[in-house]
Parts: C-alpha cells; sequence; structure tokens
C-alpha cells in the first residue's frame, strides 16, 4: 500500500481483526515515526518463530508503515526507491530468477531465496530484476 492509504492499511483484512499481541508488542518496541523497516520485521518473525506474513498484518492493523525494503524497492525517503538497474546480469542469476518467475512477477520470498543460494545481496537480486523489467510481487510482508 502507498503513503495515500496511510491510515488505511488495516482495511486491506478482515473487519474486527486485531493483532498478535506478541507481534504487536515487538513492533511496538521497535516501531520508529509509525514506520518499521523491513530488516527488524524480519527479525520480529524469527525471534517469534512467525510468519512474515503475520508480522505484515500486524503492521497493517497498526496502522504503521514498512520501511526501508530489503530489495530496495520502497521506503527509502523522497526517492521512495533505492534500488537501480544492474549493469549486467550473470546467466546463473538470469536463470534463478526466470526459473522462478509466478505470471510473470518474482515474489519477494524467490528474491531473498535467490540471493541465498547464490551468495548475492537482495538489492544485487533486486537491480537484475529491475535491468530486465521483472516486477517483484507479492512482498512477504504484504506491502505490494
Amino acid at each position: 500500500m502507498t503513503h495515500s492509504d496511510a491510515g488505511r492499511y488495516a482495511a486491506k483484512h478482515e473487519a474486527g481483526g486485531s493483532p498478535d499481541e506478541r507481534i504487536a508488542g515487538a513492533v511496538r518496541e521497535k516501531a520508529a515515526k509509525d514506520e518499521l523497516p523491513c530488516a527488524e520485521a524480519e527479525r520480529i518473525g524469527a525471534a517469534l518463530g512467525v510468519k512474515l506474513e503475520e508480522v505484515g498484518r500486524t503492521l497493517d492493523l497498526l496502522e504503521l508503515r514498512i520501511g526501508r525494503c530489503q530489495l530496495g524497492l520502497f521506503g527509502y525517503g523522497p526517492e521512495r526507491k533505492a534500488v537501480q538497474p544492474a549493469a549486467a546480469v550473470a546467466p546463473d542469476l538470469d536463470g534463478a530468477i526466470h526459473g522462478r518467475l509466478a505470471d510473470g512477477r518474482l515474489p519477494c520470498k524467490a528474491a531473498w531465496e535467490i540471493a541465498a543460494e547464490l551468495g548475492l545481496t537482495r538489492m544485487e537480486v533486486s537491480a537484475a530484476c529491475e535491468t530486465q523489467k521483472i516486477r517483484i510481487k507479492p512482498c512477504q510482508l504484504g506491502a505490494f
């Protein structure tokens, strides 16, 4: 969801839903200026043994934004996006990306997995996608 959706993030979920209080407590402790960085959301999920989807749902229900996407796609101030297209894409990376496309897009989770498998940063995988005009979607936290 975009900044224009601020204050309405919870609308993505069933009416009357309430956040998991364990997750909500951890999120409130780490959030600053109504925002939680993606990496912090990942750490919370790992520490509590919950899926990132649940952390994202909690962020929405608390009306908090996700900042500093680890793929560089959003949450970087006025520029919003930090990732730049890669100068070139290695054949192994190209194959890994194309092998995991779903409906012409690369899921965020697959991008993270490719980075781990190939020893790359998540931003490098995202940069390769930018070069090839491949959209990364869906976000594990539900941002897009």
